[in-house]
Formats: structure tokens, C-alpha cells, sequence
């Protein structure tokens, strides 16, 4: 019992250790992009946050494989930021989601959020497969772009969507266009697989879309963004429809694992970690 208690304690020592290297990497990155990330939303512990999710969801690469889906994901975040809170009509909303969706075209960037898009897709062009690619990638960023979109309007507007819209709206989470990043910046197998990949990603993305507004409920209230809790639902019909969602997940992620192991992983561990991280107990038993 000993041994493995000191094997098992190395190990999330090593894996925290390349959470703490993979934070210093967003901190530095977003120093280069001034005014996307002011403090009040992005302080120092959301960076290792973001980069424990992607170290405990994949120990086995090192940093600088990381490096896109750290990034990709802290992009998502100012993005969602700019919408949620920045933008003030229908219009700004369009042209930044427009100005995103042009330099995925290839146009130059036009401001700090588009810049490190554009710096995001020149790190993907390393990887000689991204040509063929671009579409997907183009068609998944389109894809979350409008589903935040939407939730700003429905906020906006008042509306108070159903739990199933809100659920099948969990693009504006965002967590499926990190995967792809990743996987198409890390992962050979993946890059092949994308299409099969594609429908078990938005699955776990809808868990973690409430699951996200289930930890971030007060602080959403005080902003003023949209949550899942402020719709006509109560905490356990969020909690039953989320055992649910995990339950459909871990049906699309077990034919994974017999033909590759650690995208499999990958997308378990997420649910797993993010699920402990934000202490919501009692969904996965």
C-alpha cells in the first residue's frame, strides 16, 4: 500500500508540475495580446485552471503538445468574454464573430482577439495535415461563434430557452473546438477520425456546458450572463439530465477505446477531472 501511495503521489505531482509549466506558457501569451484578458475575469489562478484541466485530461504529452488546446482554450474564454460582456448590440457581436471567421479564411487580423486567432492558426499550419483540415476547423469555430451568438440574444431579449435549446446550444462552451485544435495539433490518430470523433466531442461538451454553470452559477449572476439555473429548471432536473448526458458520453467514448486508447482517455479524463475540479459529487457513481 505504501509503494503505491508513493507511485500514486508522484504521479500527480509530475502531472501538476506540467500543469504549473503549461500555465506559464498562457501567462507569457497573454501578456502579447493587450486588453483581451482584463484581471476581473482572468486572474491567475483561471490560467492554471485551464491548464490542469488539459493535464489531467491528457498526462502522458508533454507541454508543447499542449500548447494549442491551452491556448485554444484561453482563447475561448476571451471570446466569450467579449461577447458575454463587451459587446453591447447585435451588431458588435456580428462583427467580431465575422472578423474571427475571416482570418480562419486567411484575412489579417483586425484587433487582439483576432490576432491571437491568427497567431493560433499559424501554430496549427505547423502541422502539414492542417491544410486539409482548415474546413473543419473553420465549420467548428463558425459553429460556436453563433451559439454564443444566441445566448446573447436569448439574454438580451429576455428569452428563457427550454433545457433541451439551452443543452443542444453547449457549442458556446467551446470544449469541442479546443478538441479539435488539439487533435489536430497532437493527436495522428485523431486527425484521421475527426468525423467519428466530431459527435462524441459536442457529447461530452453538453456535460460539460452545465456542468460549467453549475460551478459558476453565482458568479454569472453577478455579471449578468446567462446560466442554466436561471431557466425554468431546478438544480436536480440539471443534475438528472447531466447523469444522463454522462451516461450517453461514456456509450460514444467505450467503441473508442478499442482503436485508440488515449483519445479515448482524453475525453473520459475530461468529464472526470472537471467533474472533481468543481466538486460536483455524486453524477458519475
Amino acid at each position: 500500500m505504501a509503494g503505491d501511495e508513493l507511485g500514486e503521489a508522484s504521479e500527480l505531482g509530475r502531472v501538476c508540475a506540467l500543469a504549473a509549466e503549461c500555465a506559464r506558457d498562457l501567462r507569457r501569451c497573454a501578456e502579447l495580446y493587450g486588453g483581451l484578458f482584463p484581471r476581473a475575469a482572468f486572474d491567475p489562478d483561471l490560467y492554471h485552471a485551464l491548464c490542469l484541466t488539459s493535464a489531467f485530461s491528457s498526462p502522458w504529452s508533454a507541454a508543447e503538445r499542449l500548447r494549442v488546446a491551452n491556448r485554444a482554450a484561453l482563447w475561448v474564454r476571451a471570446v466569450g468574454w467579449q461577447v458575454d460582456h463587451a459587446a453591447t448590440t447585435r451588431e458588435e457581436v456580428e462583427e467580431l464573430a465575422g472578423d474571427c471567421l475571416a482570418v480562419a479564411d486567411g484575412a489579417g487580423p483586425r484587433g487582439p482577439a483576432t490576432r491571437f486567432l491568427a497567431d493560433l492558426c499559424d501554430e496549427l499550419a505547423t502541422v502539414k495535415e492542417f491544410e486539409e483540415l482548415r474546413g473543419a476547423w473553420r465549420e467548428q469555430l463558425e459553429r460556436m461563434l453563433a451559439a454564443m451568438g444566441r445566448v446573447w440574444a436569448w439574454r438580451e431579449a429576455g428569452a428563457v430557452p427550454s433545457l433541451e435549446r439551452y443543452v443542444e446550444n453547449a457549442d458556446s462552451h467551446g470544449s469541442s473546438f479546443v478538441d479539435l485544435s488539439h487533435w489536430i495539433y497532437a493527436d495522428p490518430w485523431a486527425r484521421g477520425h475527426l468525423g467519428v470523433l466530431g459527435p462524441v466531442s459536442r457529447q461530452v461538451q453538453r456535460y460539460l456546458h452545465l456542468l460549467g454553470d453549475l460551478a459558476s452559477y453565482r458568479r454569472d449572476v453577478s455579471w449578468g450572463a446567462l446560466n442554466v439555473l436561471m431557466l425554468d429548471v431546478s438544480h436536480g432536473d440539471v443534475t438528472d439530465r447531466m447523469t444522463v448526458l454522462a451516461g450517453q458520453a461514456a456509450g460514444l467514448i467505450g467503441p473508442l477505446r478499442e482503436v485508440s486508447p488515449l483519445t479515448a482517455a482524453y475525453l473520459r479524463r475530461q468529464i472526470g477531472f472537471s467533474t472533481g475540479f468543481h466538486g460536483i459529487s455524486g453524477l458519475l457513481a
